[in-house]
């Protein structure tokens, strides 16, 4: 229901079919669902990227205004502090710096919020940037994963194939931070794939010291 209401059914069908047929290939092990809940909240997390039009939808689907309801009788403006990839500037640490937006814009969010159905699409302006790319790159390349654990899995790489599996945990922020955690993850993706099919490199034992004798002392 969640992803049905980030973007539509077929959204959510496209994530309730790849869950049920991890499930399916796990059951035939008969060693519990790590795997299948691995894929059911990750894959999920990948799926709904909290972009611009996600935003606008958490801002406008009624609770915030229910939450500032119940703390303020009333007030006359609000202002949000935002870092929109179109206008933002880095500052210099690299980091987008937030601007602040007067009221008009939780009015542009309504507006914002209804035209989701352009994410992914050519019409996407917020979709040409690196991160958004980057993002939807990620959710192809970790369903493609799946495919290639499950028609490979066995109860000996069972585990490995969680581990893969639970990855996208560790992606995480926004901007270069995201972009780091990305590399750093694609790092670990792959060795952790080699070992899946059994592939891992041993590392190469480290020579011992022997003790040498030379002209009656003992050196190493």
């Amino acid at each position: 229901q969640f992803l049905t209401d980030y973007q539509d059914a077929a959204y959510a069908q496209r994530y309730r079919a790849l869950v049920d047929r991890v499930r399916s290939a796990e059951t035939v092990l008969g060693k519990g669902q790590r795997l299948t809940q691995a894929v059911a909240r990750y894959y999920a997390k990948l799926l709904a990227i909290k972009d611009e039009y996600e935003v606008a939808r958490l801002y406008t689907d009624g609770r915030f205004e229910a939450a500032l309801k119940a703390q303020f009788e009333n007030w006359k403006h609000l202002s949000f502090h935002l870092a929109p990839p179109l206008l933002a500037k880095p500052g210099p640490d690299g980091r987008a710096k937030k601007i602040e937006m007067g009221s008009w814009t939780f009015t542009a969010f309504k507006w914002l919020a209804r035209l989701k159905g352009l994410r992914g699409t050519a019409l996407d302006i917020f979709g040409k940037t690196a991160e958004r790319r980057m993002e939807r790159q990620l959710i192809a390349d970790y369903e493609q994963l799946i495919d290639e654990l499950l028609a490979s899995l066995t109860t000996d790489n069972l585990a490995t194939a969680v581990e893969l599996a639970r990855l996208p945990e560790k992606i995480r922020g926004y901007g270069h931070v995201k972009h780091a955690n990305v590399v750093a993850v694609k790092q670990q993706w792959q060795t952790l794939l080699e070992r899946f099919h059994g592939r891992a490199v041993e590392t190469a034992p480290q020579p011992v010291a022997v003790p040498v004798r030379v002209k009656g002392v003992a050196e190493l």
